[in-house]
């Protein structure tokens, strides 16, 4: 991702696309310029790799599922050969799997954002 690229990032939760943590996450998101891809349910890991594939997003994140999830899709981008994702999760800081970024709760959009940006090598 170079500079004035848009960040892409695939947003899930448990409950699907009305999922309220996943839809607040995905709106601060988008109204910091980046462009987001909601999902629907998180059915599989396999499923949400292949979405992060298919929109050839720069991070992946979870909205109050388990953490050990991202940790499965990591896994599954990595055998695809897709090393450059990064992957997180909202609403849990501790016990994270490697490679899997935690922000809380009260996280302000803004630095959910950069992080991600600056994750994604675009500062």
């Amino acid at each position: 991702m170079t500079a004035g690229e848009r960040l892409r990032v695939v947003v899930a939760g448990p409950d699907g696309p009305a999922d309220p943590r996943a839809v607040a996450l995905a709106r601060a998101l988008r109204d910091s310029g980046a462009e987001v891809v909601l999902t629907g349910e998180v059915g599989s890991a396999g499923r949400l790799a292949a979405t992060v594939v298919q929109e050839d997003a720069d991070a992946v994140g979870v909205a109050g599922a388990p953490p050990d999830l991202l940790a499965e899709v990591l896994d599954r981008l990595s055998a695809a050969g897709v090393e450059d994702v990064t992957a997180f999760v909202l609403g849990a800081t501790v016990g994270l799997p490697e490679g899997v970024r935690g922000f809380g709760d009260d996280a302000a959009p803004d630095d959910v954002v950069a992080a991600l940006r600056e994750a994604a090598g675009a500062l």
